[in-house]
């Protein structure tokens, strides 16, 4: 095996399991060819997040772009991954390297790359990064090396946000917020943001814990228990979960309801669109829920619709005008920030639209879907031995009684039936997973999808 063959870039940065293939020797692999991409002369910010030995991963990074003589920002603490992305763009670097595995279990460490414009760096980029893998020894040692310099990177971000939310419209209300930081870097940054408001905050789950309190940090519903249980007994206007790094959300609404990312991005547009009156179309990926094409068509805009991954639609929010993009995982994007997502802007501006119409999060809710619909959105993973792509022929022509309309397979496979219902197939770009997506208007026929996509999956080896 040549060096670097165990380094492959996947939906978001390189990932891998700490001590197996995710070691000191592949990091500084993976960093030299980042530096071979880059070239010398250059300016980085590195920063990491709450992850055993992220620190450490960080700054062996970090020496090994100064060896090469790129000028290096090294955060001073765990950050958020936009927090990292801000800074690149803000103090005008030339690229960026975060230390995470994001949302992934404990077991994982990874290296994410950030354009100079704070956005996700795509896969052409990450190709030619791909390209150095091995091909110049790692310079170790370098006498004339520039000082790594150890800064504080979240002065400016907390800053930045206190100006993009509308803390006028929301200083004196009292809402009740409990925020879920899943043991992540995002811990008490939305404290520092509301402070002198007379929000009423909580958080959970906000101490730094390795091993995640043996749960993955990934804000879906089966890991948010107790954030719905104690949403709904101690009677919280609104629940928000941030993920590892903090770039994606859920939120759980009065009484324990869950509120999915899907409906997230859907409340985002509507409140940037009507309450902010911001122009932009949205964007949503392959995976995205049918309710988002309603609410760009009643508003009018441009809907555009790209692969599972965050840096697609970076791409389009650096190209395009965007009011809005989002992953069904939880990763929100909103025009005037960085081209990135961001979980704790996103649980802001709930609350900020909460303000703006003076309702709670549930009202606003079942408006929404009493005007667009209401889809049930579900996914389950299977956990594989190795990589396995869907197959493409002998696809069903039905599913469930209702005739397949339409086959979308540039990312995965997803069968579009003519009552809007869908199920898809698209292997993890980070773990050996096969995720299986259902949406129809009501759960048990959701589920059913859901349990027809395993069966064919397991049995025929779509």
């Amino acid at each position: 095996m040549q060096q670097g063959d165990e380094i492959k870039f996947g939906t978001d940065g390189w990932r891998g399991i700490i001590g197996d293939n995710y070691t000191f020797k592949n990091l500084k692999i993976i960093s030299q060819a980042t530096a071979d991409y880059l070239g010398s002369d250059k300016k980085i910010a590195v920063g990491f997040d709450t992850r055993f030995m992220s620190e450490n991963f960080a700054r062996i990074s970090a020496q090994v772009f100064s060896n090469n003589g790129i000028k290096v920002v090294l955060s001073d603490r765990a950050i958020p991954t936009p927090t990292l992305s801000f800074a690149v763009r803000t103090r005008k670097l030339d690229l960026g390297v975060m230390i995470t595995a994001s949302h992934n279990p404990a077991e994982y460490n990874g290296f994410k790359i950030k354009t100079s414009s704070g956005g996700a760096a795509g896969p052409e980029a990450t190709k030619e990064v791909e390209g150095f893998l091995g091909k110049n020894a790692v310079k170790e040692k370098n006498p004339s090396s520039k000082q790594v310099e150890i800064k504080d990177l979240t002065g400016d971000y907390i800053g930045f946000i206190r100006s993009y939310i509308d803390l006028k419209k929301i200083r004196r209300k009292k809402f009740k917020v409990l925020v879920d930081a899943m043991h992540g870097s995002g811990d008490s940054f939305i404290a520092e943001i509301l402070k002198d408001t007379a929000i009423k905050l909580e958080f959970m789950r906000n101490t730094i814990n390795p091993s995640f309190g043996g749960r993955r940090p990934e804000p879906i519903e089966e890991n948010l228990e107790e954030l719905k249980f104690r949403v709904k007994k101690e009677k919280f206007d609104l629940g928000i979960a941030l993920d590892g790094d903090a770039d994606r959300i859920a939120a759980v609404a009065p009484g324990g309801e869950f509120i999915h990312p899907q409906k997230i991005l859907g409340l985002l547009a509507l409140h940037l669109s009507q309450d902010r009156r911001w122009s932009g179309g949205i964007v949503k990926t392959i995976a995205g829920s049918t309710m988002i094409d309603h609410i760009a068509h009643f508003l009018k805009v441009n809907l555009y619709e790209t692969p599972v991954g965050f840096k697609y639609i970076s791409n389009l929010m650096e190209t395009q005008d965007i009011v809005a993009g989002g992953e069904e995982a939880g990763g929100m994007g909103v025009k005037g920030y960085i081209p990135e997502r961001d979980g704790t802007v996103a649980g802001l501006l709930l609350l900020e639209m909460m303000a703006y119409r003076n309702k709670n999060i549930l009202k606003i809710l079942n408006e929404t879907e009493k005007q667009f619909g209401r889809y049930y959105y579900v996914r389950r993973d299977l956990q594989l031995k190795k990589r396995l792509e869907p197959a493409r022929d002998n696809l069903p022509k039905e599913l469930l009684g209702k005739k397949v309309t339409q086959v979308k397979d540039y990312d995965g496979i997803k069968l579009i039936c003519e009552d809007e219902s869908w199920l898809m197939f698209r292997g993890s770009g980070t773990e050996p997973i096969m995720r299986i997506y259902a949406e129809a208007k009501n759960l048990n026929k959701a589920r059913k999808l859901l349990s027809l996509g395993e069966s064919l999956m397991l049995k025929d080896g779509l």
